[in-house]
């Protein structure tokens, strides 16, 4: 191979679901390792034998497929091997019960907006952002400064900048990846390391699935067949990472005719009992559904 690295290809899978109003994606171990698996020729495409190979493996039916990126940087595995991956996200729905689910939000805490303990993570790291942008001169301080207030809202937050903000901790040296070995403290509040590149794969199939929100109603994809407004509201909300408006939210449903009412009522929780709906699956079929931006609740 005229003294060039061997080269592996795999097909690597960010599978996620949503239990309890929170975003799970499927890891193989503590350490956080996404599935993944070698490149098998035979399928018409790679999407389909990405497809295969996920459902086979985990024994889970996928919903919404898509290629997200190649990712083949020289040094991705960690020795003289040039390792390919080509990573896909999938859409399910998670089996209360299953073991090898982790929150999404353990490894990019800062990602949440939610709640109090995301938006705490997203001060800390911005402050400690912003002393990084101190550390070297004019102009290249303003560049870093401009950056920090895109990336990380402090003039207004996007939930889709995820892996522009992960890419920043890294060149700041505030995430582990960046340097293994180092003191674990220096990286408090940034989240659980993943293996290799895993973390920025992780945060390319989040950035995606947000913005797929957007103009695809995708989210039905990890729905149970029959479900109440307030599960489909805090399902969103929990990929998102972001509070919605609830009357704007469900008038947005309504407009696009996605749902309908099942007839039955659940009883389940707390309060008075809910009307159940099922997704109007003919209606994507038949027609683009129109993209929209979603209600959020005003900033505190």
């Amino acid at each position: 191979m005229n003294g060039d690295a061997a080269v592996q290809a795999d097909l690597i899978a960010v599978l996620v679901a949503v239990r309890d109003g929170v975003p799970h994606v499927l890891t193989l171990d503590e350490a956080g390792t996404l599935p993944a698996g070698p490149f098998v020729p035979g399928h018409r495409s790679l999407q389909a034998g990405m497809r295969a190979w996920v459902e086979q493996t985990t024994g889970h039916p996928l919903g919404h497929v898509e290629q997200l990126y190649t990712f083949a940087d020289r040094d991705r595995a960690g020795d003289a091997t040039r390792a390919i991956s080509i990573s896909y996200l999938a859409l399910t729905r998670l089996i209360p019960e299953e073991t090898g689910w982790s929150s999404w939000y353990r490894f990019f805490p800062w990602e949440d907006q939610r709640h109090e303990d995301g938006r705490r993570a997203t001060r800390y790291l911005s402050g400690r952002l912003s002393a990084w942008c101190g550390l070297v001169p004019e102009p290249a301080a303003s560049l870093r400064r401009q950056r920090l207030a895109i990336n990380f809202g402090l003039d207004s937050w996007n939930d889709e900048l995820v892996l522009q903000r992960y890419e920043l901790l890294y060149e700041a040296g505030l995430v582990a990846e960046a340097a293994p070995g180092t003191d674990p403290a220096r990286y408090d509040g940034s989240g659980r390391a993943m293996p290799r590149d895993h973390r920025r794969i992780l945060a390319t199939g989040i950035a995606r699935l947000r913005t797929t929100l957007k103009y695809r109603p995708v989210f039905f994809e990890l729905m149970p067949e029959s479900f109440t407004l307030l599960q489909l509201q805090q399902t969103v909300e929990a990929v998102s990472g972001v509070r919605l408006h609830k009357p704007n939210f469900r008038r947005l449903i309504e407009q696009q005719a996605l749902i309908e009412d099942t007839g039955a009522i659940s009883a389940a929780g707390p309060g008075r009992p809910a009307k159940l709906f099922r997704f109007r699956r003919e209606i994507v079929e038949a027609r683009a559904v129109a993209g929209s931006k979603l209600p959020r609740m005003p900033s505190a």
